[in-house]
């Protein structure tokens, strides 16, 4: 596995280092779950100092940021089908589609990010944000947002932050080939403990890895694709929560682990799991 080297977060220029950042992990259509955890936390009063995200993550992130309530956001979601995102990069079906970048064309998803995103530029940004992306360049985590680098499009940061490989096509920008930010930090909270936290709100939906089914392995090239992909997230968990010595973490994992990343008929199931979890582990918190 490739090493996930540490990178400070500086804080955001002028002003002093957030107290409460929200971070929101990757997971594929299970993010939606990010949603119901918005709702959970505006009924009970906590707007957090900043946001951060991660492939999906970044996306419901970079709405709440951009002003976004749970209502606009559950409504986005609602309307949210398979061809908004999916769409088949004929080359890669035929002979000699290997050397395609990707299965699934990339614009016809930046441009679904682009109509939903209710800002266009960082600086328009209500709270404080950042995402994470990796370089293909240089191996290492790239952040753009708030006090970081900002010299990219909202819409192409988080299209680069969503840009599962193989799936998507990397974020060709300045050079540099970015792709998903959880190929290295699924869920960055040790990225706002550096950023200066002193309390972090993380949600994890991402997958456990579960036995594979019987006839998995002939699926063929994507199912062992995945399966690896769920094997790097496993570690990556571990390395992130245990022995946590950060700040005060309150730790939401809702019940989604077991679902697939490309379900797209659970919506509202996810909405209110993320809902339910966040709940409980704010009822938890404030009894500890």
């Amino acid at each position: 596995m490739t090493e996930n080297k540490e990178i400070s977060l500086p804080p955001v220029a002028g002003q002093s280092s957030p107290r409460t950042i929200l971070v929101l992990g990757g997971g594929g259509m299970k993010g939606i779950a990010h949603i119901g955890v918005w709702k959970a936390l505006e009924e009970a009063g906590i707007r957090p100092d900043a946001i951060m995200g991660t492939s999906i993550g970044s996306l419901i992130a970079a709405g709440i940021a951009g002003g976004y309530g749970w209502k606009e956001l559950a409504e986005v979601a609602r309307k949210l089908t398979k061809d908004d995102i999916v769409a088949i990069n004929r080359r890669a079906v035929f002979f000699g589609g290997v050397r395609e970048e990707s299965v699934f064309e990339g614009d016809h998803f930046r441009r679904y990010i682009e109509r939903i995103m209710p800002v266009k530029t960082f600086a328009e940004m209500k709270i404080p944000f950042r995402l994470n992306t990796v370089s293909l360049v240089s191996g290492e985590e790239v952040w753009f947002g708030t006090g970081v680098r900002d010299d990219l499009s909202v819409a192409d940061a988080v299209y680069a932050s969503c840009a599962l490989p193989i799936y998507f096509p990397p974020l060709h920008a300045g050079g540099d080939h970015f792709v998903d930010g959880g190929v290295l930090d699924v869920l960055p909270i040790r990225k706002a403990a550096l950023w200066g936290a002193e309390r972090i709100i993380g949600v994890d939906v991402g997958s456990e890895l579960l036995p594979p089914a019987a006839d998995y392995f002939d699926r063929g090239m994507i199912a062992i694709h995945d399966r690896v992909l769920n094997l790097n997230l496993r570690e990556q968990r571990s390395r992130c929560l245990d022995g946590w010595d950060g700040p005060p973490l309150v730790y939401i994992r809702p019940r989604v682990w077991h679902l697939g990343g490309w379900d797209f008929e659970r919506t509202q199931f996810f909405l209110e799991e993320g809902y339910r979890a966040a709940r409980q582990a704010l009822k938890e918190a404030a009894a500890a």
